[in-house]
């Protein structure tokens, strides 16, 4: 063989490494979550990307957002094809997260947990769902989350409510005070399920009291046998039809919010989430937030970030899930994140309602989570039904505790 020709051949050699090489260190990572319903998260996220990428030459973090129900039936869809990303938001909890855990798409994260310290970084309840499992530990916390009544001040003062109320018979009575003023007292959007589920949760919560609302939850007790449950749907039954801004099944949750701007409900039940959108909207001072009368417990969730198992980066997927949760990059974005599970960051805000949620969140050592969370999957969809035929007056509220029972017995 001539000179030229093993030159050549070198040549041709080194360049298919080199070009192995270069396609083995493009690394895309897909990262599914929500929609940013505040402007301010999404400009965060982009610069949060950017800087990760400009640091991890050769890597690149592509960010697929769609609203709540869209994303759960994508990740369903992905858990049974190769469409998958490789990191995507979901909630903590057995409920939901637990789906995907079951399903195979979540990957377990113990190993990350180890190499980033993960232990020492976060908040105790945030940690707390990763360890629901069996099988090792499952995502990493985003954010945890607080859920209370936002008010409108002006309309309380309209209907002449000038203190706020303590009990759960004193909510009922500013209700009923808005109501006669002319004010619909609250305001939900019925095309997304869980958002008038947050109302029953908080209402269980007050008529049976943390131990066997959890056991309900946990359907260790039967609904058709605990007369607190089939109070609360009749509760329920009386938010939905003389207190709650209607039509409502025709709305979303953001169409509901901004009805709430608009001044046509007094109150909405969100988390603390909700002060970047009033602070977007400039409209913070017309507002102000309490926790839910009669409930000890705080009312909240945790959100996480999973890896797939189907990614084919994992190690680059959870080095970005550590960057994103460093204390650094969530101490730039404290206030825009309406607060941080990284128990290294501190928020220095002064405004009111960030300084009430910081009270609230002060106050409470114990939480219980939305009820879509605490169900598994098929019982949570049934659970949503049940409320919207109560809500719809469709299903006597005295027999919903009943039906939703029959559903949970024929299961087992």
């Amino acid at each position: 063989m001539s000179v030229r020709k093993q030159w050549l051949r070198i040549a041709s050699a080194a360049a298919l490494l080199l070009g192995g090489a270069a396609v083995a260190e493009a690394q895309e990572i897909k990262f599914w979550t929500l929609s940013f319903d505040n402007p301010g998260v999404a400009k965060a996220f982009d610069k949060i990307t950017k800087d990760f990428e400009a640091a991890n030459p050769g890597v690149t973090v592509k960010i697929e957002n769609r609203g709540t129900d869209e994303h759960k039936s994508a990740l369903r869809v992905a858990s049974g094809s190769d469409q998958a990303p490789d990191i995507f938001f979901m909630w903590a909890g057995l409920g939901l997260g637990g789906e995907f855990i079951k399903s195979g798409l979540a990957l377990p994260m113990d190993k990350y947990y180890t190499e980033y310290k993960w232990d020492d970084e976060f908040i105790g309840p945030a940690l707390s769902f990763s360890k629901q499992y069996t099988g090792g530990r499952y995502g990493v916390p985003f954010t945890f989350r607080g859920e209370a009544l936002y008010y409108n001040k002006a309309l309380f003062e309209k209907a002449g409510i000038s203190t706020l109320p303590k009990t759960y018979d004193e909510l009922v009575a500013d209700a009923d005070k808005l109501a006669k003023a002319g004010i619909p007292a609250i305001t939900f959007g019925g095309t997304v399920n869980w958002h008038l589920m947050r109302l029953m949760d908080e209402i269980l919560e007050v008529q049976c009291g943390p131990e066997k609302h959890d056991a309900l939850m946990a359907m260790k007790v039967s609904w058709a046998d605990e007369p607190c449950a089939t109070k609360s749907f009749e509760e329920l039954h009386k938010w939905t039809s003389k207190y709650m801004l209607k039509p409502f099944m025709g709305i979303d949750n953001n169409q509901a919010f901004n009805l709430f701007l608009a001044g046509k409900a007094a109150m909405m039940l969100e988390g603390n989430w909700l002060v970047g959108q009033l602070r977007n909207a400039n409209k913070l001072a017309d507002y102000g937030v309490f926790t839910f009368p009669g409930a000890d417990r705080l009312y909240g969730f945790g959100e996480y970030n999973y890896i797939s198992t189907k990614s084919k980066h994992p190690d680059a997927a959870a080095k970005f899930l550590d960057y994103l949760e460093s204390a650094p990059v969530q101490q730039a974005n404290v206030a825009v994140f309406g607060g941080s599970v990284n128990k290294n960051v501190k928020s220095d805000s002064k405004e009111p309602l960030d300084l009430a949620w910081q009270a609230i969140f002060a106050d409470h050592d114990k939480v219980f989570v939305n009820g879509d969370q605490a169900f598994p999957l098929d019982v949570t969809t049934e659970y949503f039904r049940v409320i919207n035929e109560v809500a719809s007056d469709h299903l006597d509220p005295g027999k919903a505790a009943g039906e939703l029972q029959k559903f949970i017995s024929a299961r087992k």
